[in-house]
């Protein structure tokens, strides 16, 4: 396999990887449709424990 002839410089690396750790964006949010909280999309809802209409873990209780 080829190697490189020169070693890359920190700064040159930093930049080509600064392309794309500058395009993350926030993660997508969706409403969930049992108890109207969002919550991450394609993940179980924190607040009441259901995805996609199951109960997948039993719901946070409210401490009061």
């Amino acid at each position: 396999m080829p190697n490189p002839k020169k070693k890359f410089s920190k700064a040159r690396r930093s930049s080509r990887r600064a392309v794309y750790y500058g395009r993350l964006d926030a993660p997508s949010m969706t409403t969930c449709t049992e108890c109207g909280e969002t919550h991450q999309t394609h993940r179980v809802c924190p607040a009441c424990g259901t995805y996609r209409g199951r109960q997948i873990i039993a719901a946070r209780q409210a401490a009061a």
